[in-house]
């Protein structure tokens, strides 16, 4: 009977410490107290994939390790990434006290793009008190964003981000191919203006050098007679 007892105390315990591990949300979270809260933060869903809906969470509690329930709309989390402009969401609820989710489970929600290292900037206040928090993922904290070609099966199809990023790459190439054909047009033309500008100016040079040279022939003295022979000359007496 003993025994019995015992292993059944054993097995109440460990399905205690259990209960709290298999309900928490994730498993890669940063744990950070914060004056006279607890904070746990990372993304909502891991393993976070480019591309899919997630959040940022946020697991409130007070000193005491109770959930905090009452949270207003005073705290702000800025995601960010590499060199891109941050993102700013509101914290939400995301639970409703005896009806469903976890109490104290903050979200905002948004669809990371982009793989890589992401960074969570928490400020406002809870209750009264300044917040001026920075979380960033990593190893030793919460997981960064993967690219879903690692586990997309048989297909491995791009992400919105590298869509853009394709798409960015092809305007430039298609602008600068304009650009070029634009600046060639215009040297083109500049060289067609010029061509004819000069075979203008040869024209012009030629008529007037035309002109010229028939006034000069209108203004030449004319030739004098040739000298008549002596039975000319007496014929012409004797009419």
């Amino acid at each position: 009977m003993k025994r019995r007892i015992l292993a059944a105390t054993v097995a109440a315990t460990l399905a205690a410490l259990l209960i709290p591990l298999l309900a928490a949300p994730a498993s890669a979270h940063e744990e950070r107290t914060v004056g006279k809260y607890h904070f746990v933060v990372g993304f909502g869903d891991e393993p976070t994939y480019a591309g899919e809906k997630n959040s940022v969470i946020l697991l409130l509690s007070d000193a005491k390790d109770k959930p905090v329930t009452d949270l207003t709309d005073t705290l702000k989390v800025a995601v960010s990434t590499g060199n891109a402009e941050p993102l700013n969401l509101s914290m939400e609820p995301n639970f409703e006290v005896g009806e469903f989710g976890t109490p104290g489970d903050y979200r905002a929600f948004f669809i990371p793009t982009t793989p890589g290292a992401y960074t969570f900037h928490f400020t406002g206040t809870i209750k009264g008190q300044k917040i001026d928090q920075t979380f960033k993922s990593g190893p030793t904290t919460f997981d960064e964003a993967k690219d879903p070609a690692e586990i997309q099966y048989p297909v491995k199809q791009p992400t919105g981000g590298q869509l853009a990023t394709r798409a960015d790459r092809e305007t430039a190439r298609v602008d600068a191919a304009l650009t070029a054909e634009r600046d060639q047009a215009k040297d083109d033309a500049a060289s067609a203006r010029t061509l004819a500008i000069i075979g203008l100016v040869v024209g012009a040079l030629g008529l007037i050098a035309a002109i010229v040279a028939l006034a000069r022939g209108r203004r030449s003295p004319a030739a004098p007679a040739a000298p008549t022979s002596d039975s000319e000359s007496a014929s012409v007496q004797r009419r």
